[in-house]
């Protein structure tokens, strides 16, 4: 335990209890959605985890705290100050904590947050992953080498479709990170259930999934776990039109001069304009299918 983190009393009491615990990230409420969307589905996304019988931890940094759990009231001050809240990235986390500012946590630093506060299970959209470009631009997240090392199951619709999905399976191979499908042969793609990328093994039920888990942190393999959640069929996205907009997206990135962490943002953004906000709702109803496998996994860890 660190003395930056606050745990929320509910948290805190499900942890000591042994019940199980479903880590959310932030970035998603200040920079992957406009208000009052973003609020409301930081708390629809709670909720189910709620119904499917866990403790929902909402991670992110206010006022130099580390928090692992927020309150409605947080997340509405995270939602309204939007993309003016700094993304925390693992390089983010000591300078906002330092000069006690909000933060809003990405996968990687949201896995971190979680592992110290000792919660297994994280639940998100999509994870970031090498660019496309990066063998000239380097462009890589800082969330595949969080998922090299820290002990955290990410429950996704695979890696977002703006990326390089060919170079981000590679590159989690190189660092032993296992992709496992939940039902499925293929990595998903975010807004569409298939790509031409598999995962490394289909497992069929939460059950599973939790034996797996267990067998890898037993045998002291460090790291984490993709866990990839097809987008359910009745709001998929075709293959076609995303990578028509993806295209049209990354083109005009190029012509802005946007790179960096400024990158993803922007991209989901321009998607969501050129496909006239389908795509947030494909990103939203994603999100809450990721919660509740998230929830049934961490019940079925919990009883390990």
């Amino acid at each position: 335990m660190t003395p930056y983190l606050d745990i929320s009393p509910a948290v805190a009491k499900a942890l000591a209890a042994g019940q199980p615990v479903v880590a959310l990230e932030s970035t998603i409420i200040s920079h992957g959605m406009p208000w009052p969307q973003n609020a409301e589905t930081a708390k629809r996304v709670e909720h189910i985890i709620r119904d499917n019988g866990a403790t929902p931890a909402t991670i992110a940094i206010l006022n130099g705290r580390l928090k692992a759990g927020l309150s409605h009231e947080e997340i509405d001050i995270l939602a309204q100050a939007g993309s003016s809240v700094i993304k925390c990235s693992r390089r983010d986390l000591p300078f906002v904590v330092a000069n006690k500012q909000h933060g809003a946590t990405t996968v990687a630093a949201t896995m971190i947050i979680a592992a110290m506060a000792g919660i297994q299970v994280f639940a998100t959209g999509g994870i970031g992953g090498v660019h496309r470009g990066a063998e000239t631009s380097f462009d890589i997240s800082a969330d595949l080498q969080e998922l090299a090392q820290t002990n955290v199951a990410v429950v996704c619709a695979g890696a977002k479709s703006i990326l390089d999905l060919a170079l981000t399976r590679e590159y989690l191979e190189t660092y032993g990170v296992p992709i496992v499908g939940y039902n499925t042969q293929q990595l998903p793609a975010f807004y569409t259930r298939e790509s031409n990328q598999t995962v490394d093994y289909n497992l069929t039920t939460p059950n599973q999934i939790a034996d797996f888990l267990t067998t890898k942190w037993d045998l002291g393999l460090d790291g984490g776990v993709v866990i990839a959640n097809p987008i359910p069929q009745e709001f998929a996205m075709t293959k076609t039109l995303i990578d028509k907009v993806i295209s049209q997206a990354l083109a005009e990135a190029r012509e802005r001069g946007i790179t960096g962490k400024d990158t993803t943002p922007f991209l989901l953004s321009q998607v969501t304009k050129h496909t006239e906000g389908k795509s947030l709702v494909s990103n939203i109803e994603l999100v809450c299918n990721n919660a509740q496998l998230a929830a049934n996994i961490a019940s079925h860890l919990r009883q390990k």
